[in-house]
């Protein structure tokens, strides 16, 4: 059984509330629970306890019997075996497009870009939104609203069955919402790098509008992540049917130009001295490198602190993850971990992390690229990729990495692979854009 350094304060909590109210008997019995935002609220904030932007961020007693929760009003919420979330496909082979950003604007830097309302402020100004629409856009809506009164059927995720949930005037909110001559755009943004997302996030304000507008509204979700807008068009076949969501198109587009060449990366290598790995962190178990990006752009642009806790709200990590991905940064001299009484266990940045964060999108990405190829494992990696034409040799780094004397057991090295070559491929892949 897992202690409490395992735990999220949402998890805590929540199990302090599935116990009282016997909320598993509950559900076992009726195949939901109702509760109010005033019960949830006795255990800690109802707007902190509810907010589950991606499955990996739900607490553990909802993943372990399969359950999410839904809205259906302001202050009351439907907890059940819901297929709430919607996978994202992960397609880095298609084409990035490049857009110019407006020469005169001079309040918006599209390359340091900390907040998901800079992100599309940046793709609409840049004329990306306009493209990704086929037309000319206006910027019209964005922020939080009522949803009015609507009903909709969700699949049971365990069972094929699917259950109705009336909603009258919950909150919904818009990241933007973009009109044309037929059409209406609303976009659900994110600052990173994830594998899904919420459908309600882009299912509430469709219902919303679609009754509102007699033009076609389009469901979008982006994700800003290393300097890559990744729009992902959807549409709903059936307007009654949560689950009904369908991808119908994904576009990738960069601003200006962050060309990196291979003999760029080759002449790190040439040159490169090799560093010692630090004393006291773990090898790093953080196995998608843009993550890690997307944390240090938090805590250098945003947060000068960040917790623990803040990453597993604030980004699609678990307790667990968060942990991960941010000694993943201190392994790479980035970031450094403290702890007081009130944070508990929190980060910051570097000198060495502010300085290389503060650089052009190119020269941020090749010296976290140098970063990478100073450590000796990753090192050699690199230089096995390279000599077998571009293949990933799994015994060879497995040996390299059982000499290095790492501390890690057989099954520990084999899923560290995984990081090494995750690492390895967000490098190469830096010179495919």
């Amino acid at each position: 059984m897992s202690n409490n350094s395992d735990k999220s304060k949402n998890d805590i909590a929540w199990e302090i509330l599935f116990k009282t109210h016997h909320i598993l008997d509950e559900i076992n019995k009726n195949g939901v629970y109702k509760i109010s935002a005033q019960v949830i609220n006795a255990e800690r904030e109802a707007r902190l306890m509810t907010k589950f932007d991606h499955h990996i961020q739900l607490p553990k007693i909802f993943t372990q019997n399969h359950l999410t929760i839904q809205p259906d009003s302001r202050g009351t919420y439907v907890i059940g075996q819901f297929q709430s979330y919607e996978k994202i496909p992960n397609n880095s082979s298609i084409n990035i497009q490049e857009f110019a950003f407006p020469e005169y604007i001079e309040t918006l830097n599209p390359t340091n870009i900390y907040s998901e309302a800079a992100s599309i402020l940046c793709a609409y100004n840049s004329g990306i939104i306009s493209d990704l629409l086929g037309q000319e856009v206006s910027f019209t809506v964005l922020g939080r609203m009522s949803t009015g009164k609507f009903s909709y059927f969700i699949n049971n995720s365990q069972q094929n069955t699917d259950f109705e949930i009336n909603v009258e005037n919950s909150q919904c909110e818009i990241d933007a919402g973009f009109e044309g001559g037929d059409i209406f755009a609303i976009i659900e943004a994110k600052l990173q790098d994830v594998d899904d997302f919420l459908i309600r996030q882009l299912y509430y304000p469709y219902r919303l509008w679609s009754s509102k507008t007699t033009k076609k509204v389009i469901p979008i979700f982006l994700s800003y992540s290393n300097d890559i807008f990744s729009f992902y068009v959807y549409k709903f076949k059936n307007d009654n049917n949560y689950n009904s969501i369908e991808l119908v198109e994904q576009k990738r587009y960069q601003i200006g130009s962050n060309d990196i060449e291979l003999d760029d990366i080759t002449d790190i290598l040439a040159k490169i001295k090799i560093t010692s790995d630090p004393t006291g962190i773990p090898f790093p178990q953080a196995n998608v490198f843009t993550r890690v990006v997307d944390l240090l752009m938090q805590v250098h642009g945003v947060s000068p602190t960040i917790s623990k806790e803040e990453i597993t709200i604030n980004y699609a990590f678990n307790i667990r993850q968060a942990g991960y991905y941010a000694d993943a940064a201190r392994y790479l001299g980035l970031l450094k971990k403290s702890r007081d009484k009130e944070q508990g266990v929190f980060y910051s940045m570097t000198e060495k992390g502010h300085v290389i964060m503060a650089k052009t999108p190119r020269n941020r990405n090749l010296a976290l690229a140098k970063c990478i190829i100073e450590k000796k494992i990753f090192n050699n990696t690199l230089e096995i990729y390279l000599n077998e034409g571009g293949k990933l040799n799994r015994h060879l780094i497995r040996e390299i990495m059982a000499k290095e004397k790492l501390g890690l057991n057989k099954t520990t090295i084999e899923r560290r692979l995984s990081t090494v070559f995750g690492w390895i491929n967000w490098i190469m892949e830096l010179t495919q854009r």
